[in-house]
């Protein structure tokens, strides 16, 4: 028996544009920013020599039959190696964040995924090329975009050129130790039917490459935060709970958004914003869940 596992932060995206060209998933992607937390997705995988191949998969100790994005990682793996075709793999994901919500967890289970798989087989990849099947499968999946170059890099970053780990351009923005990310969690939006939609993706594209450029010109927490805001405000998939907090926010003056894509409100934020911040989220407990990270700034890692 092989064993090892891998660490990813999870992800919040602010603000995108979509580049998605059929048939040529490692130069697809997006341009955009977001944040990587110190929460994730740990990813512990057991392979044994077998004659049948098998593939189990548990999220935070349940057996799923739902991990497309985990169950296509190991299918391109597979058509690439005989080891892994010839192996019975036992895969664990434990997920320290709501899933469906918006934070990237779905990415950082196939890029941990990719990476201990990696290291328990001795494949001999790079990082840099176990991110890019770990980029090929969540585009196919259709779960995102820019996250998995996002999260193998870590921190806050502005993604200037659309692609996989490697073919994509990142900027990190420098973010104090003192600056936290809190996020009210209230329910998931489908990422795959936000990103199939005709009329939000013309939104999307519409403002997010102007809005990246701006803020590409002057990279900072503050501004990011604001350029998210304004860019879900123009895209329009804001909800009335997400309103309601968000007018509750503005009215203390912390500038929060939506991540994209999930039903909740974030903010990068420090001192009394962030509990200004913490006590309207506090408002909303009986029909959200908060979580407070700091910024994950190592990026994806073998752990063991």
């Amino acid at each position: 028996m092989r064993k090892a596992g891998a660490f990813s932060p999870c992800h919040i995206t602010g603000v995108f544009q979509i580049f998605d060209k059929e048939g040529d998933a490692l130069h697809a992607g997006s341009r955009g920013a977001g944040v990587s937390l110190t929460r994730g997705v740990e990813t512990t995988v057991e392979v044994e020599e077998s004659a049948n191949h098998s593939v189990r998969i548990t999220v935070n100790g349940l057996v799923s039959n739902s991990a497309r994005v985990s169950s296509r990682v190991i299918e391109i793996f597979a058509s690439r190696f005989r080891e892994v075709a010839n192996s019975g793999i036992i895969v664990k994901h434990q997920v320290g964040v709501q899933i469906g919500a918006g934070l990237g967890s779905s990415g950082a289970a196939a890029l941990s995924l990719a990476f201990a798989l990696n290291e328990a087989l001795g494949l001999g990849l790079s990082s840099t090329e176990a991110a890019q099947l770990a980029h090929i499968a969540e585009v196919e999946c259709k779960t995102g975009l820019g996250t998995v170059v996002a999260e193998a890099i870590g921190g806050l970053e502005i993604r200037t050129k659309a692609g996989a780990p490697g073919i994509g351009k990142i900027r990190q923005v420098p973010v104090p130790k003192s600056i936290l990310v809190a996020c009210l969690i209230l329910g998931p939006l489908s990422t795959g039917k936000c990103l199939t939609d005709k009329s939000i993706r013309k939104r999307i594209n519409e403002f997010g490459g102007k809005m990246v450029d701006d803020l590409d010109r002057e990279p900072t927490a503050q501004n990011f935060m604001k350029t998210s805001r304004s860019f879900a405000e123009h895209v329009g998939l804001i909800t009335k709970r997400v309103r309601t907090v968000l007018d509750e926010t503005d009215r203390v003056g912390v500038v929060c958004s939506m991540p994209m894509f999930g039903e909740c409100v974030f903010t990068l934020a420090e001192g009394s914003d962030l509990k200004k911040a913490l006590r309207v989220f506090k408002e909303h407990s009986r029909s959200g869940v908060t979580i407070v990270s700091e910024v994950d700034l190592e990026g994806a890692r073998v752990t063991r």
